[in-house]
């Protein structure tokens, strides 16, 4: 799984091309120190990072956003008042050898994060 230090993953779950996971963001990690100092928000590269991240991971690819069709901040994610996010992510694979996704982040039952957009494969 997973090794870094602004988020944990708590339950997880990947069937037929959806991911579902639990994560845990890390209230004390750096970046939330300087976005912005005294009221912390996750800041929205981040948000996008995580989806790239445990994509990655779970396809055991190297990928590069491509291009984002649709993508949405929708509300502040404060991880002092809560750090528990819920990731859904569809993907599919292109003919053109892509990777297709709609993926969200919510808090509670508040959707925070929209993202529609394709990935290429990198590679290395």
């Amino acid at each position: 799984m997973l090794k870094n230090s602004l988020y944990k993953i708590g339950s997880f779950d990947h069937q037929d091309g959806i991911i579902q996971a639990s994560l845990e963001i890390n209230e004390h990690h750096e970046i939330l120190k300087g976005h912005f100092p005294g009221q912390p928000v996750l800041p929205g590269a981040c948000m996008l990072q995580i989806v790239k991240e445990i994509l990655e991971n779970e396809l055991n690819q190297n990928l590069r956003l491509k291009i984002a069709t649709n993508l949405k901040f929708l509300q502040l994610i404060d991880p002092q008042k809560d750090n528990i996010l819920q990731l859904t992510l569809n993907y599919k694979l292109t003919e053109d050898n892509e990777i297709s996704i709609t993926a969200g982040l919510s808090s509670a039952q508040t959707v925070c994060f929209k993202f529609q957009g394709v990935f290429a494969v990198v590679k290395v």
